[in-house]
């Protein structure tokens, strides 16, 4: 979990991934030599925060995006969404502008909903806040802000040790709109022909997915996947004995969605770990689950 708590602690919201793809192009370089097969590495550039390692001779490609949701600062203290965050008086915001570190307090109107800051000072307008990340573990959960989607990059890192055949693809803007995996998706199809995709990302505890009872396999949530590389994926899961459960939800989304309405042929299927305490400081994922991910994206990449 040191790597994850490290991952966990690095701001990187919406448009401002860099800090977080630094940090995994120096991880990337000092760990590859022991990788099964060291990785093409493409990034800088026409790719701009975003990093793709190609291993081998690709069939499937894992999108893992980088960015969390957070707080930008207005103007008279005011403070707008990066994304979906959970919003409550008292939450513990850090960041930095041209003064210098900040550390302040979410301020919620009780009326009208407005958001500010409560600080000794005013912030720099276009300053972006972040929670501040208090990583906590016991012997079955891990907890923390940002887990979504940390945990989904610490798969994919993960997932590398192993990766044989494959590419990871580090997206960022999920959670503000997306955008980055349009131009990936487009140069992943046009220049190795991979058309399947998984989605290593975080979903949601819900009435029909429980914490410890495996990885989610989505069947659909905003969007529906085509029903027969999910039943694909079904087959390989229960064939492998690998512990997961199927989620069907209505709403909600993810890099998936770029692929579903971009102009290449793309097959997608979202699979994670579930979470409780959605998009805020608290957010809480089983140790189980974790474990179920990892060695479901391993057989996949094997078998797929």
């Amino acid at each position: 979990m040191h790597l994850l708590q490290a991952l966990c602690q690095i701001p990187a919201p919406a448009g401002n991934e860099a800090p977080l793809t630094e940090f995994l192009l120096r991880y990337i370089d000092q760990h590859q030599a022991e990788w099964d097969t060291p990785p093409t590495v493409l990034a800088g550039g026409e790719f701009q925060d975003c990093i793709i390692l190609i291993f081998g001779t690709p069939r499937t490609a894992v999108f893992a995006h980088l960015d969390s949701i957070g707080f930008t600062v207005r103007y008279g203290r005011q403070l707008v969404k990066i994304g979906g965050p959970a919003v409550e008086s008292g939450y513990r915001l850090v960041g930095q502008d041209s003064q210098g570190e900040i550390d302040c307090t979410l301020v919620v109107d009780e009326q009208t909903g407005a958001l500010s800051y409560d600080f000794h000072r005013d912030l720099d307008r276009g300053t972006e806040l972040t929670f501040h990340c208090d990583f906590r573990q016991t012997a079955t959960t891990v907890q923390s802000c940002y887990l979504d989607n940390r945990l989904g990059v610490w798969n994919a890192l993960r997932l590398c040790e192993t990766l044989t055949d494959g590419i990871v693809a580090f997206s960022c803007w999920e959670e503000h709109g997306g955008g980055s995996v349009a131009y990936l998706a487009k140069y992943i199809y046009e220049t190795y022909g991979v058309h399947q995709a998984l989605i290593s990302d975080i979903t949601w505890v819900t009435e029909g997915v429980r914490p410890g009872l495996g990885v989610a396999i989505s069947l659909r949530d905003s969007l529906i996947p085509r029903r027969s590389y999910v039943e694909r994926i079904r087959r390989i899961a229960e064939a492998a004995g690998v512990p997961h459960q199927l989620e069907v939800e209505g709403s909600g989304g993810s890099d998936a969605k770029e692929l579903q309405h971009g102009a290449q042929p793309w097959d997608w299927c979202f699979i994670g770990a579930a979470e409780d305490n959605v998009h805020s400081p608290h957010e809480m994922v089983d140790k189980r689950d974790i474990e179920s991910m990892l060695a479901l994206y391993q057989v996949l990449l094997r078998e797929l």
